[in-house]
């Protein structure tokens, strides 16, 4: 019997396909889903996807199929969502139903369904519950999370001073800085910006967290069940990991060593205590695992979002001159050279209030959002969507919907502000993202912004050799799933 030749094999291969995309077809409709391109088996719509600029992507194909549509990576289908109006329909409005966590194959790899960020089910709900009552609650400790911020911010205006009138690059100042903050509500102490361990460990988070948000991530996320056995970075990934896991563990035995259960010191002193009352449990979710990622999760979420919109910040304000002169002059007036700046001042100060409120819009950070997932059948703008589907908030439709901001592209504090001049609340500024998932350190966030801001601004003059017209405010391109600013240096002069 002779073995078929090239051209059959071919044609078969091409009549398989053929059969699968009708049956596609079809199944699909049968079950009312939102518009999208058509998928290849397998494939799905990977040839019209541009894996170096997802969000484009998305755009371009909700801008031609509705603000609710479906786009397949790899065999999944994922409903996208575009404007304010659709997402706060489906997460604030039916948040229960879209409070899954959906599925992101490179962090399912990295973190294996544990801690807050990536779990779903009865351990997310534990873990949230959790750490949402630890962190609202740290006045615990010896010291209130607002003043742990304020010191926080002395030192990197320290940091600052040492590099007056000579350019330099504040990402890593600012990574440590805010890390720092993290470090005391896990770690209990902060560390020096020279320490080398707390140097060497920021760096393998920065690494990691460039590696999650990567082109080859999205690659890795459409076929994770080929590429994991591939060479790749996902194998640069674990390794930073398993260091990563080395050192926490170290810190965690550390506590453990020196617990007091009648005065816990930080995060970890709370979920070992927690660990200690559950011991009994066989079902508990208190173990070392979800401990190790959900401190894992918080460093990511704490320190890569907040230093990122820091940077932006700084850059736009070299760019806006202006801008920045009355912030001085607001700053002058509530809080003077005296003291500190605090939360309290925030309420004060409506202008810098909309400042900082325009950065996080203009700034986008996580354009994409993280996706949700649907925990059972739903129905959206008369589409259905199955129980178990990914669906992608497209927080910068949201951020830059032109039915809330007069003028989306440009940054404009005003924005934020009402004709008297007061902060005003748009219910579309949304950069923590709504609903069950919104992120749960955004109290924290919120006052690092204005902390660390008000902090240098008080302290100093932002200057560059550029003239501020000629700075480009425009994100970074390298990265496909963040907006970080791009590259820049920059000066203070003392005021």
């Amino acid at each position: 019997m002779e073995l078929p030749g090239a051209g059959t094999l071919l044609l078969l291969f091409c009549v398989t396909c053929l059969v699968s995309l009708f049956a596609w077809r079809n199944v699909k409709s049968r079950l009312n889903m939102p518009p999208g391109p058509t998928p290849l088996p397998l494939l799905g719509n990977f040839l019209q996807l541009d894996t170096k600029d997802m969000v484009k992507t998305f755009l371009r194909l909700s801008s031609q199929y509705g603000p609710v549509c479906t786009v397949y990576l790899g065999p999944q289908p994922v409903v996208v969502l575009n404007g304010h109006d659709v997402v706060k329909e489906a997460f604030f409005d039916n948040g229960e139903v879209y409070s899954g966590r959906g599925k992101l194959a490179v962090a399912d790899l990295a973190f294996k369904g544990y801690g807050v960020l990536f779990s779903n089910g009865e351990r997310w709900k534990q873990m949230r519950r959790f750490s949402l009552s630890t962190l609202r609650n740290f006045g615990m400790g010896k010291r209130s999370i607002e003043e742990r911020v304020q010191e926080e911010a002395k030192c990197l205006g320290d940091e600052f001073r040492k590099r007056k009138e000579t350019p330099f690059d504040p990402t890593y100042l600012l990574s440590l800085a805010v890390s720092n903050v993290i470090c005391s509500i896990v770690f209990g102490d902060r560390y020096d910006y020279e320490d080398e361990k707390f140097l060497s460990m920021l760096t393998l988070m920065k690494e990691s967290f460039n590696i999650l948000t990567s082109p080859w991530a999205q690659i890795f996320n459409l076929f994770p069940g080929f590429l994991k056995h591939m060479p790749g970075s996902h194998n640069k990934l674990f390794s930073n990991f398993r260091r990563l896991k080395a050192y926490v563990m170290e810190k965690v035995k550390e506590h453990e060593n020196t617990l007091d259960e009648n005065c816990p010191r930080d995060y970890i002193d709370c979920f070992l205590i927690k660990m200690q009352q559950e011991k009994d449990n066989p079902n508990t979710e208190f173990h070392y695992e979800n401990l190790f990622v959900n401190l894992m999760n918080l460093f990511f979420a704490g320190t890569e979002t907040t230093s990122t919109t820091l940077r932006y910040g700084i850059l736009i304000l070299l760019r806006y001159p202006d801008i920045e002169k009355k912030i001085h002059e607001e700053i002058n007036h509530v809080i003077g050279d005296g003291r500190c700046p605090s939360v309290e001042d925030r309420s004060k100060m409506p202008y810098t209030d909309a400042v900082i409120h325009e950065i996080q819009r203009f700034g986008d950070i996580l354009p994409l959002g993280l996706p949700h997932e649907t925990t059972q059948d739903t129905q959206l703008r008369g589409y259905n969507i199955p129980k178990g589907t990914s669906v992608f908030p497209m927080l910068t439709s949201v951020l830059k919907d032109h039915k809330y901001f007069k003028n989306p592209a440009k940054f404009d504090p005003g924005h934020f502000l009402d004709d008297n001049g007061c902060i005003k609340k748009i219910d579309a500024f949304m950069p923590f993202s709504t609903g069950k998932r919104i992120c749960l350190g955004e109290g924290l966030a919120r006052m690092e912004l204005f902390l660390f801001l008000t902090t240098i601004l008080q302290k100093f003059d932002l200057k560059c050799n550029m003239d501020p017209d000629d700075i480009d405010i425009s994100p970074d391109p390298s990265s496909s799933a963040t907006n970080p600013p791009r590259p820049y240096l920059f000066y203070v002069n003392p005021r």
